[in-house]
């Protein structure tokens, strides 16, 4: 930040040809330095308003042009602090017309910021084109990292954090989510995905029938707003409370990783070393047994030790 502004300052803004670099804090108007030639990703609030960083609103207020997903919800952001940069509409609608137009802006040496409806740009939106252009372009990119709703879900949930998969939204229709469900059943990590109100109740419903309803997970509703709401439970359970529902606003779903595979009973191991040995070696039958039930070869080779020991005095 660079300072305080004359209050005086006049209200006509870029839209008017004139440069407003500047933005307000708890009514004071602060001068923000024109921000750097190259494309600004610019993390904004959720929800909450308030969670927006200082970097970010002197970003906001540096730039030449701000590109974002639907200028009536970004100009609620500046509005309320009292940003006065022209926004542009870029989305998955009219990205192939609007990215040469921002690319030659770039490449004239301006500076663009690139921020989504709420949280960090290019998660599940088609922002990741336009860093790919700017890059192969030779322009300087850089984030301005803030608030994510895949994270804020993540640490609420209570679910192990330390390596996750994010797979945005499933496919809409039950035999191509089921399918995909299916992939991921086994991946070693926590699962992040987003969701939509009416599909919520048919997704946990698949979801434990594909990954086990056992499976801990977390249904995180409106995170950062009024109504936040978080339910926990596993699969099963999430879907049989939401069976019916048609919850509104933004969901992240977290489901933890695969539960740990029981133990195969003796019997069992009894039953596979007996049917192993009739056709091998000792030796070949512990490799082959300890290896289709995922079991140490010492302990194995031990079992099977004692079964043939029990045959011999039988």
């Amino acid at each position: 930040m660079t300072g305080l502004v004359d209050k005086r300052h006049r209200t006509g803004g870029a839209e008017q040809g004139g440069e407003d670099r500047s933005y307000l804090i708890a009514g004071a108007r602060l001068a923000a330095p024109k921000a750097r030639a190259g494309l600004h990703v610019v993390a904004t609030p959720i929800g909450n308003l308030g969670d927006i960083t200082l970097r970010a609103l002197e970003t906001l207020a540096g730039a030449d042009v701000i590109a974002c997903e639907d200028t009536r919800v970004s100009s609620r952001l500046l509005a309320r602090y009292g940003i006065r940069v022209p926004l542009l509409p870029y989305h998955e609608h009219n990205a192939a017309e609007m990215r040469p137009r921002l690319i030659a802006r770039l490449a004239e040496g301006g500076s663009v910021a690139l921020i989504s409806d709420a949280g960090t740009p290019l998660v599940s939106d088609p922002g990741f084109r336009l860093v790919r252009e700017a890059i192969a372009a030779g322009v300087h990119v850089e984030a301005v990292p803030g608030p994510s709703a895949l994270l804020a879900a993540m640490v609420v949930s209570g679910l192990p954090t330390d390596r996750f998969l994010f797979e945005g939204f499933l496919p809409p229709k039950q035999v191509g989510r089921l399918a995909r469900l299916g992939e991921l059943a086994a991946v070693p990590a926590s699962l992040v995905m987003f969701e939509t109100g009416p599909r919520l109740a048919d997704s946990l419903a698949d979801m434990a029938t594909a990954l086990g309803g056992g499976r801990p997970a977390a249904v995180c509703r409106e995170l950062t707003k009024l109504h936040e709401e978080v339910r926990r439970g596993t699969l099963a359970e999430l879907a049989a409370a939401t069976a019916g529902e048609e919850p509104r606003g933004e969901i992240v779903v977290v489901v933890g990783p695969p539960l740990p595979a029981a133990a195969p009973a003796e019997a069992d191991i009894d039953s596979a070393l007996v049917s192993a040995l009739a056709s091998a070696s000792l030796k070949d039958a512990v490799a082959e047994v300890a290896a289709a039930l995922g079991l140490p070869r010492r302990a194995v080779y031990q079992r099977a030790l004692d079964l043939t020991k029990g045959h011999k005095h039988g």
